[in-house]
């Protein structure tokens, strides 16, 4: 039995704390310390009690011991493993991405990543993980650090520029689901029962949430060249991995989608987009799969309005109140997630290959050396080694290039604190296409005055909007 401490910035999760929490308890072999912070304290004081009534459950193959940190240094001295999952601001500053872009007619469908609205989330959480690498530089730095937090790219860049000696990845779930929608096609085109993802064998290269699957196989058999028939079968209805109607479920569930976004890249590229088609319209041009209101509908995709996360948000807070005061019963279950086995692997139990976000050494040829990329590593002994990956066809190419050089440019930006040069990269934004200067600029001014307060600690934002 492994003993080992992990800090857990962030540690007021109203769900993905649980999802881990069940992992840990359900894994053999590991046991130790989980230092939860929060600066909502009372969040991680609630989950302290959740994993407290875990331990108990009879279920639980390991025991944890839950603390909460008074300080960000309290919760990383000593730790062996950090993890960083926080929401930058509230639903109000999220609000003001999503939605004040929509009077100048650009709509997006998530508005964490690239896009109005992760520039705009970039701008008030790079400082913050200025901060955190800073932090684990002085209490913690041989601690593997993982990063769960959007914009995945920047704030992994952030990580590895502010402490270049930093042992950290970005750890992101979405070409699991790719992966199980060539599952899918597996099932429907050769007759057999749906495989488990982990049967298959895929290439992965990009950038997060706009990542690419160039090649797969399943038992010898080539799976992107099933693709094609499996369109013509399902192109214009679409088919959800996760086995229901995407449009049946717009308001119990909009994280659904029909993979029609996908199924249409694949047609133009010959490489299959390998994230949620929720994100993967966020990185093309605005007149394309999100030229208007309508136009998520018709591929088979849905919108996110915050306020359906407020009231998501308000319904977890009521399920984690009722876990932790034992009014409503517990129950253990293992998540598909992978990161439990990525922190086995780096303790020297056995190597894991699968995706993760780093540093870009010249395992993908597309972006630019010191950019971070998502590509397949293996995961061994106190090491992440990137596994060289496929080149992708050049039309996904040059848009990976794109986005991989505007999130280098708005980090350089950032960095600098220069207002000027991140609007610069707010304007060449793929969805921000339509946009003439002048919009770009009352919008960009708007924007960043809604954030104001988690802005102005970092940037001189009063004198960018005198000028409009």
């Amino acid at each position: 039995m492994r003993s080992i401490k992990l800090a857990y910035i962030g540690g007021g999760s109203k769900a993905w704390a649980r999802v881990f929490m069940n992992d840990l308890a359900l894994t053999e072999g590991l046991t130790g310390e989980i230092a939860l912070y929060d600066i909502d304290r009372a969040a991680a004081l609630r989950n302290q009690r959740i994993g407290e009534r875990i331990n108990a459950h009879p279920e639980a193959k390991a025991t944890w011991r839950y603390t909460v940190a008074e300080t960000l240094e309290e919760a990383l001295t000593g730790a062996d493993f950090v993890a960083i999952s926080i929401l930058p601001g509230t639903f109000d500053e999220m609000a003001a991405d999503v939605h004040l872009p929509e009077k100048y007619g650009i709509y997006q469908s998530v508005g964490d990543t690239v896009g109005p609205g992760g520039v705009m989330r970039a701008l008030r959480t790079v400082p913050l993980f200025e901060g955190f690498a800073r932090a684990i530089e002085s209490c913690c730095p041989g601690a593997w650090v993982i990063n769960l937090t959007n914009p995945m790219t920047i704030l992994c860049k952030t990580l590895f520029d502010v402490f270049p000696g930093i042992k950290a990845f970005g750890c992101c779930h979405e070409v699991f689901h790719a992966e199980e929608f060539l599952c899918c096609v597996v099932k429907e085109q050769l007759g057999v029962p749906r495989p488990d993802r982990h049967e298959l064998t895929v290439e992965v290269s990009g950038i997060n949430h706009f990542t690419w699957i160039t090649a797969a196989s399943w038992r010898g058999r080539d799976v992107l060249s099933l693709l094609p028939g499996f369109m013509d079968r399902f192109y214009e209805s679409g088919y959800c991995e996760q086995g229901n109607d995407p449009l049946a479920h717009r308001g119990t569930n909009p994280f659904l989608y029909g993979n029609k976004v996908k199924m249409d890249l694949f047609r133009q590229f010959g490489a299959l987009g390998a994230a949620g088609d929720r994100h993967l319209v966020e990185f093309m041009d605005g007149r394309l799969y999100l030229a208007d209101k309508d136009a998520p509908e018709r591929w088979l995709y849905h919108l996110t309005p915050v306020d359906y996360r407020r009231a998501d948000q308000r319904r977890k807070i009521e399920e984690a109140e009722a876990l932790a005061d034992g009014s409503k019963p517990l129950e253990l279950k293992q998540s598909d997630e992978e990161l439990i086995a990525f922190m086995k692997a780096l303790l020297g139990l056995g190597p894991v290959v699968s995706n993760a976000n780093v540093v870009n050494r010249g395992q993908m040829q597309e972006a630019p050396l010191g950019s971070v990329v998502e590509t397949f590593c293996t995961f061994d002994q106190d090491s992440v080694l990137p596994l060289p990956a496929k080149p992708l066809p050049e039309g996904a190419a040059a848009l990976v290039r794109q986005n991989a050089q505007n999130i280098e440019a708005l980090y350089a930006a950032i960095r600098a604190r220069d207002l000027d040069a991140a609007f610069r990269v707010f304007l060449q934004q793929p969805l921000c296409s339509r946009l003439r200067e002048g919009e770009g600029r009352a919008l960009f001014t708007e924007m960043m005055r809604a954030t104001a307060p988690y802005l102005r600690p970092w940037y001189d934002i009063d004198t960018w909007t005198k000028r409009i």
